[in-house]
């Protein structure tokens, strides 16, 4: 073309021009929409004038010679090829486009490899709406979100403007529209890769991935090809309560093959492997007895577990908190991150587990207490709560101590007596019993006066004939009142010795009955009586001194002599 434009003012020359111009277009004729070769005549700030045989020269914009991210290359004297738009528009000049003829270009050469299957290269160069822009080499094609990579890509900036492979998915010449696949080049290295990796794969490999995925149990990580599992307790010797306060997703992270099983393909990762097992001779350091100083790393709903050095924790149970807080969350009485003093209770190597007790570094409230106090001693306390069977009496600012139902009146066992005290009253009571190891005072509020009981029963003994007044006739009973605290029970079968006069019926409520005491329940403040036991008594005596029907005297004999005697002594007053 250089020779054409060097004779297009020769007469000579235009029949050459023709035979050159014919050998450029072939058996087209036709010059307008073909691609022709120029040579560039001259360039300005904004644009390139391409000589391409016709009568004037084409001018074409400096833009259409230049790759995206790259500086313009081209001088006076270079050969380039153009597309002829038009022969002559109305400034007398060609029209004249790189661009179109650079994309004739790469159409054709696109369409190859299209059909062959084959990769392409080009550039992701822009943005737009569902996906990014590619520069294949002069043609731009569509690179739609989905197919960028295999997983999500949150910065696509270290991707633009690296010439890349891609694969061409469809192409549409009449629109002019090209989409393309960055992902299916990633997914056939992934299945080489993945392959070769599954291939030669073995528990305690350590190998390079990136975390793809993160649960609640876990994190799943990309080893190239294939997925593995990282548990939450693989992650570190130290407690992570969810993968995410250690991993995030993208992380490029290193583990070790902890289990691998061939025939489901599941292969079980470990970061905490590869760093030295802080468990080894905890044994020796951490012995009963021994305190150590800790920080609580997490608080559950049964205790707080403290962590004493990096990797080892123990636990401190709820039991083992307070001496006295037995019914509080733990959290009520520690705290995330709190450094704390602790005893070492137990050690179990085989399950890795430290039993700790925050308690026994604190004095104990209720050995002090004992320490203190005697039993029998008088203490004065504030009613901290009243329940159905007693009420609980404070009598430090961390101890209560108790009195139960049955000693709070002499009178009354029932919980009527406690109706008399609310929540806040101020009571004296006795101490009755102590047992720091039980953590347990037992109180009393009666037993600061004497026991009306006793009194009343002074000279009432087992054998006893005492008189009574019945109060209460029952079907099968008769309640009788040997005295004014005193109330007993003469059951039907011992109202007589006869058993026709075993009726309580044939008693009245105030008659006044003669009975013997067969038992005493002083815990109930009852007795139990017979009338049939005092009968057999009085039979007994009046036998052994009248005689006995063994010697001959019959019982008729022995009644008559009774009654005689009483007779003579009735006489005698």
């Amino acid at each position: 073309m250089a020779h054409v434009a060097a004779n297009l003012n020769d007469k000579e020359g235009s029949e050459e021009f023709a035979a050159l111009l014919g050998e450029t277009l072939g058996k087209n004729e036709k010059f307008e929409g073909n691609v022709v070769k120029g040579v560039v005549i001259g360039l300005g700030d904004d644009h390139v004038l391409v000589d391409v045989g016709l009568k004037s020269e084409g001018r074409v914009s400096l833009h259409e010679f230049t790759r995206p991210g790259e500086d313009p290359e081209i001088k006076v004297g270079d050969s380039v090829e153009v597309y002829v738009e038009r022969m002559e528009n109305r400034d007398g000049m060609s029209v004249l486009s790189r661009e179109k003829a650079r994309r004739e270009e790469v159409w054709i050469e696109l369409e190859k490899s299209h059909e062959a299957g084959e990769r392409v290269t080009g550039m992701i160069f822009g943005r737009v709406k569902g996906g990014f822009t590619v520069d294949l080499g002069g043609a731009v094609a569509f690179l739609p979100g989905s197919q960028v990579d295999i997983r999500p890509v949150r910065d696509i900036e270290p991707l633009m403007n690296t010439p890349q492979p891609f694969h061409v998915l469809k192409m549409d010449r009449s629109r002019g529209n090209i989409v393309v696949s960055r992902r299916s080049i990633l997914e056939e290295s992934r299945q080489e890769a993945r392959g070769e990796l599954l291939e030669n794969l073995a528990e305690g490999q350590v190998l390079e991935g990136i975390v793809k995925n993160i649960t609640d149990y876990g994190a799943f990580v990309d080893l190239g090809g294939v997925d593995g599992l990282l548990h939450v307790t693989d992650i570190s010797w130290k407690r992570v309560n969810h993968p995410t306060e250690v991993l995030q997703i993208g992380q490029s992270v290193k583990v070790q093959v902890v289990r691998y099983n061939e025939e489901t393909q599941r292969i079980s990762l470990g970061m905490k492997q590869l760093e030295a097992d802080p468990w080894e001779g905890v044994g020796d350091k951490y012995v009963s007895g021994v305190r150590f100083k800790g920080r609580i790393s997490n608080i559950a709903d049964y205790g707080a577990f403290v962590e004493l050095e990096e990797g080892i924790e123990g636990l401190v149970h709820i039991s083992e908190m307070s001496w006295t807080k037995k019914n509080v969350h733990p959290g009520k009485i520690v705290s995330t991150s709190q450094e704390v003093e602790v005893e070492v209770l137990e050690v179990d190597l085989e399950k890795r587990r430290i039993s700790l007790g925050l308690k026994q570094c604190q004095e104990n409230p209720w050995k002090k207490f004992a320490t203190d106090f005697k039993p029998g001693q008088e203490i004065e306390g504030e009613v901290r709560n009243v329940t159905e069977f007693g009420m609980f009496v404070g009598l430090t600012e961390e101890i209560d101590g108790m009195v139960h139902l049955s000693d709070v009146s002499w009178d009354d066992q029932t919980e009527e007596a406690l109706k008399a005290f609310k929540k806040g009253d101020m009571v004296k009571a006795k101490i009755l019993e102590m047992d720091p190891e039980r953590e347990r005072i037992a109180l009393g509020i009666k037993q600061l006066s004497e026991d009306p009981y006793e009194g009343a029963m002074k000279g009432m003994t087992k054998g006893s004939i005492v008189t009574c007044t019945v109060t209460e006739i029952g079907s099968t009973f008769v309640e009788v009142s040997v005295n004014e605290n005193i109330t007993g029970t003469i059951k039907k079968i011992d109202l007589s010795r006869e058993r026709s006069e075993q009726r309580p019926d044939r008693f009245a409520v105030g008659e006044k009955v003669d009975a013997k005491i067969t038992s005493i329940d002083k815990k109930n403040r009852k007795i139990n009586l017979s009338i049939k036991a005092r009968e057999i008594d009085e039979d007994k005596q009046a036998m052994k001194k009248f005689g006995s029907t063994e010697s001959g005297a019959s019982l008729g004999d022995i009644l008559g002599a009774a009654l005689q005697e009483n007779k003579e002594e009735s006489e005698d007053k």
